[in-house]
């Protein structure tokens, strides 16, 4: 079942002589022995959806591009620059050419004879994992002209971003590959129309590609044995903070969050309760331990009044003070805001200023109601999904720890400081 984090289990997988052993590049010579029009429907019919936040269908995605432009590029994005997320991270160090394969398979599904795997700066290892990969399947002839004695032929670059988390959004990277300053396009034109070097480009994320070879080998019904109808297939979630065991877990998709907090990732440390928890990544509202029955998967997340995200799962426990973290996650999108749009630019700033305000006990009721107002200013007014994604935590811990931000404010000073200093 687990396979994309099978390199646990298979020393050394990630040099191309083990990794075929296990089947690898299999996905690739089916792929090519059908034409790019079967591998598109094959994924549209396994309800692949993207791995990178969005979770918006695969091959919806891919049918955007516009098939009789004389170019298009297939970019896969491992930037993976958001706060309590290292799935890809693993992925390409470990499992470099399930990575790269699965990008081959995409680039022959769009037709694309050129392809970029876009790697966050700071991820060294996984970037040098990627280039041996790409130099051992050169070599063995499953990257770059007639691949597998087919019409398929294409050139792959693996490019080190500078990095910032700007640049995990499409238009923002497709910017960064050109050489130019990372901040994002004005949407429409969209990739698929208008991408990379002004032809039709799509942008996925890496795990997203890395599901593609046992797609192409095992089948869509196989894929869609496991999740749900409408979120099929297997999931890498990256827990992290305060519980026994974080590490990326991979499970099928509407395994519970408290399967995956108790069961697999063991539960509070000793002499603690969770408190709550952040199930998609910093961009998604917490939940707190009255939800945590609720299935990982896009809707029931949806529905529970949080989102899948990127599947990292940040746990805090009852030493954490929510209004330090939120006053810690909004600095961080404050300094990552590239700063071209005026309410991320201010709204972050002005946001971040007030909790650390708060956090510090210096902070009044008033403050309480800016917080809000901000977002709402914030919120739906941004180039791209930067602005709105410094919100939901905040606001979903004002909602749910409302008392606490009061006390901070009546005590004039963080009432957990003391029990944060012991913990550090």
């Amino acid at each position: 079942m687990h396979y994309l984090l099978r390199h646990r289990d298979i020393p050394e997988l990630d040099q191309l002589s083990v990794y075929r052993d296990h089947g690898g590049y299999e996905g690739l010579r089916r792929a090519v022995a059908h034409d790019s029009q079967w591998v598109r429907d094959e994924v549209s019919r396994a309800g692949l959806r993207g791995r990178g936040g969005a979770g918006f269908p695969t091959g919806r995605k891919w049918s955007f591009l516009d098939q009789s432009a004389p170019a298009r590029y297939m970019v896969v994005n491992a930037d993976e620059a958001e706060p309590g997320t290292f799935k890809d991270r693993e992925l390409i160090e470990h499992n470099p050419h399930q990575v790269l394969e699965g990008t081959l398979i995409a680039a022959y599904a769009l037709n694309a004879a050129e392809a970029f795997i876009f790697v966050r700066g700071e991820l060294l290892s996984g970037y040098e994992s990627l280039l041996r990969a790409c130099d051992e399947a050169v070599q063995a002839g499953y990257l770059g002209p007639h691949i597998f004695g087919s019409s398929f032929s294409v050139t792959l670059r693996v490019f080190r971003s500078a990095g910032a988390y700007i640049c995990g959004e499409e238009t923002a990277l497709l910017e960064s590959l050109e050489g130019k300053r990372g901040q994002p396009r004005i949407k429409p034109p969209f990739p698929a129309q208008v991408g990379l070097y002004g032809a039709p480009t799509v942008v996925n994320n890496a795990e997203t590609v890395a599901n593609l070879p046992q797609i192409m080998v095992h089948g869509a019904d196989w894929y869609r044995q496991y999740g749900t109808k409408d979120s099929p297939g297997l999931k890498i979630f990256s827990v992290s903070g305060r519980v026994a065991r974080p590490g990326n877990y991979e499970l099928p998709l509407a395994t519970s969050l408290e399967t995956l907090l108790y069961d697999l990732a063991g539960g509070p440390l000793p002499g603690h309760t969770f408190k709550a928890v952040i199930p998609g990544g910093s961009s998604v509202p917490l939940l707190v331990p009255d939800s945590f029955s609720v299935p990982l998967d896009y809707e029931s997340l949806a529905q529970a009044g949080s989102m899948l995200g990127s599947g990292g799962v940040m746990v805090l426990d009852d030493t954490v003070c929510i209004v330090r973290a939120a006053a810690r996650l909004l600095k961080f999108y404050r300094t990552e805001s590239c700063g071209k749009c005026t309410p991320c630019r201010e709204g972050t700033y002005w946001m971040a200023g007030i909790l650390e305000r708060i956090e510090s006990g210096s902070g009044t009721y008033a403050d309480l109601d800016r917080l809000p107002d901000i977002a709402d200013n914030v919120s739906g007014n941004c180039l791209c999904p930067l602005g709105d994604a410094s919100l939901p935590f905040m606001l979903s811990a004002m909602k749910h720890f409302r008392a606490e931000f009061i006390q901070h404010i009546e005590e004039h000073r963080c009432p957990m400081a003391a029990g944060l200093a012991s913990s550090a």
